[in-house]
């Protein structure tokens, strides 16, 4: 179980960055969230307080393909799903959003098989 205190240290990571990361509608940003068991990444206008794309591995087709959402592979996957559905919505430029987590592991993998599938940040 995540206490408040345990949360904390990556809350306050997490407003120091979105001091600075904002998206738009013309560059949305990319927000990933990570629990234990699974990962989850979606497209914010900020400006308009709207999420427009959402992409994670708790959908029936992803568990389908795969085993488990809690490791570096579902992380690309989820990566790869976000760039395909970005680049259908004509989106190209994005805002990486870490959450406040580390860029390694699961997160790393996210934004690197985003990268890869077209999005540019």
């Amino acid at each position: 179980m995540i206490t408040k205190e345990r949360r904390a240290s990556r809350d306050v990571r997490h407003r120091r960055l979105r001091r600075w990361v904002r998206g738009s509608a013309a560059r949305p940003r990319l927000a990933v969230f990570r629990s234990t068991n699974h990962i989850y990444a979606q497209l914010v206008d900020d400006d308009a307080r709207r999420t427009l794309l959402t992409a994670d591995s708790r959908s029936k087709a992803f568990l389908a393909q795969h085993r488990t959402g809690g490791n570096v592979a579902a992380a690309k996957a989820v990566g790869e799903v976000l760039a395909q559905k970005a680049k259908a919505a004509g989106m190209e430029r994005v805002v990486f959003d870490r959450g406040g987590y580390k860029y390694h592991g699961r997160v790393k993998a996210l934004a690197d098989a985003a990268r890869a599938g077209g999005l540019i940040f």
